[in-house]
């Protein structure tokens, strides 16, 4: 199976589709036919335009499939549906019977089935991706676009499209239980233990990540004298450890910006392995702060000028 890159090749064509009388659907409705899931919708002309939107906050995965003149395509389209689950909101199903909607296939020009096609700000991001997969091919192609979004800050995830938990709101996620009591005992090394397993069991659980990545600032920043690393980065301007260090105290400091900054200047007058470095820090303050954060969105495009 070939790799997948992620680009941005082009916006989709919808002038083909009808504008339907009635309002649209909203992206939320929960797959039919057979397919279940939270992050899994049955896809129609008249809700395509809200899972297209749904594209501009996390990817939305199009798998198309005809029931009617071929059967193993549903099958493939149900193990597409459950293994994105596994994902937690980091991609989101759109289920596509071409056979029930035809027009919307010559619309997306579907040249064949079953294809698998992912959308993100409301393109495509990969090639069309052809054929019967097999579950652990699936599973791989969905693992390496995950870690390539990682790799480029970009970690938002959908909401559920159905109701999977009941109960109160702002009850504690029994999942990350274990860290936050971790942390609230004053115990960061414990802490970075219970969220480094819950990242290795699941790389697409955003909201881990995020808690990995900001107890990690702990760590690195418990004990440290602020007057001496301040010192220490204004003597050696292209130290990375003496910056980086001083990032994690401006961003527990609530100096977002100042943090971001003074790693994004690290990049641009670097080189080699050190910008590397420079480079991964700043992509993990980037995760501990929270992608939707405009001060990231903000870092995320001066890295981008440093770096090209």
């Amino acid at each position: 199976m070939t790799q997948q890159p992620f680009s941005r090749p082009g916006a989709i064509d919808l002038s083909a589709l009808k504008r339907p009388a009635a309002a649209a659907a909203p992206a939320g409705d929960a797959a039919a036919g057979g397919i279940a899931g939270a992050y899994a919708v049955t896809v129609d002309e008249q809700n395509f335009q809200g899972v297209l939107e749904a594209s501009m906050h996390a990817p939305v995965v199009l798998a198309f499939f005809a029931p009617d003149r071929s059967p193993e395509t549903a099958a493939y389209a149900e193990d597409v549906a459950a293994a994105i689950e596994g994902y937690e909101g980091r991609f989101l199903c759109g289920l596509v019977d071409v056979d029930a909607n035809p027009q919307l296939a010559q619309a997306m020009q579907i040249p064949t089935v079953p294809l698998m096609l992912i959308l993100l700000d409301g393109r495509p991001v990969t090639q069309p991706i052809t054929g019967l997969l097999v579950r652990e091919e699936i599973d791989t192609l969905l693992q390496t676009m995950s870690q390539q979004l990682t790799a480029q800050g970009i970690t938002q995830r959908h909401q559920p499209r159905s109701t999977v938990v009941e109960g109160d709101e702002d009850a504690v996620d029994p999942r990350y239980a274990p860290a936050q009591a971790a942390l609230e005992a004053g115990d960061i090394d414990a802490a970075v233990a219970e969220y480094e397993k819950l990242v290795t069991g699941n790389p697409a659980d955003v909201e881990a990540a995020a808690g990995l990545a900001m107890a990690k600032v702990l760590q690195r920043t418990k004990d440290v004298d602020l007057g001496a690393a301040r010192t220490a980065a204004a003597e050696n301007p292209d130290d990375i450890e003496a910056q980086t260090l001083v990032a994690d105290l401006d961003l527990l400091g609530g100096h977002v910006d100042d943090a971001f900054n003074r790693l994004v200047r690290l990049v641009a007058r670097t080189a080699g392995d050190e910008r590397a470095k420079a480079r991964e820090h700043l992509i993990g303050l980037f995760a501990a702060v929270g992608n939707e954060d405009p001060r990231v969105l903000r870092g995320r495009q001066n890295l981008a000028s440093a770096l090209f």
